[in-house]
């Protein structure tokens, strides 16, 4: 499945914080529903704790997701470890815990052909979660087959300069602290992604002639899905995963 990063011609599905659309985002579970379903590729969000643990949480607080309160730097993972991350979705999933970067490597030691892209969120601590992220991965075996992914240009940029790794940004209007010119933002760029209400032919043609691969996010019905692969693009993140693979399948593609 690695050989799916280096073929610009492969389509490929990727659970968007998992199975986020029936199961609590970025848990281990909603991960390895996802996997059941049979995705390319998992995408997940990374964030720095009090004491410099990396955890794999969206939000820049913990409100929306657990049952605690607070910015997830402003506890330590002792502390996270104590909130529920799934019962805000319903009662079967309580008891659910935000899982570290190391837990979430070591649960897809399973899983050794699985994709990866892997979101740093804006923060003052991005840096240092990217630095954190790239040696957890590389010591874990999965460099080769991550994607990084950052709203922050700046932080895009970072990666690209100090680690040679493979990126995946945004439009200009989508991102922070963008560069234009030819040595700029889209420079640094692998791969641009659209969300689907920005999503057109076009934008996907002027991807593909500045050399970046087009994907997009989060096409969630069959029709999403045929609009989508219409457009051209290579990749879909999901948050609802079944459609986009329903329709491969009935293409006659093979995701594996």
């Amino acid at each position: 499945m690695i050989d799916l990063l280096a073929d610009s011609s492969s389509l490929i599905v990727a659970g968007h914080r998992g199975f986020k659309a029936v199961y609590p985002e970025n848990t281990l579970l909603a991960f390895e529903k996802a996997l059941d379903l049979g995705v390319d590729m998992l995408e997940f969000d990374l964030r720095l704790t009090k004491d410099n643990a990396v955890v794999v949480i969206h939000d820049e607080t913990v409100n929306r997701t657990t049952d605690g309160e607070g910015p997830v730097s402003g506890f330590t993972l002792a502390e996270l470890k104590q909130l529920d991350a799934g019962s805000w979705l319903g009662a079967e999933f309580e008891g659910l815990r935000i899982p570290t970067l190391e837990e979430l490597c070591e649960f897809l030691g399973e899983y050794p052909g699985l994709l990866l892209n892997v979101e740093i969120k804006p923060s003052k601590h991005a840096k240092q979660v990217a630095d954190l992220a790239i040696e957890t991965l590389k010591t874990c075996g999965y460099l080769a087959r991550c994607v990084f992914t950052s709203f922050d240009a700046s932080i895009l940029a970072y990666l690209h300069d100090e680690y040679q790794v493979r990126t995946q940004g945004f439009e200009r209007e989508a991102m922070s602290n963008f560069e234009p010119g030819e040595q700029g933002t889209y420079s640094k760029m692998w791969a641009i992604a659209f969300p689907m209400n920005a999503l057109t032919a076009d934008k996907v043609q002027a991807a593909r002639n500045r050399g970046l691969l087009a994907w997009c996010y989060c096409p969630d019905t069959s029709e999403q899905v045929s609009y989508a692969l219409e457009c051209g693009v290579t990749l879909l993140t999901c948050n609802d995963p079944r459609p986009a693979i329903e329709a491969f399948e009935a293409a006659g593609k093979d995701l594996q």
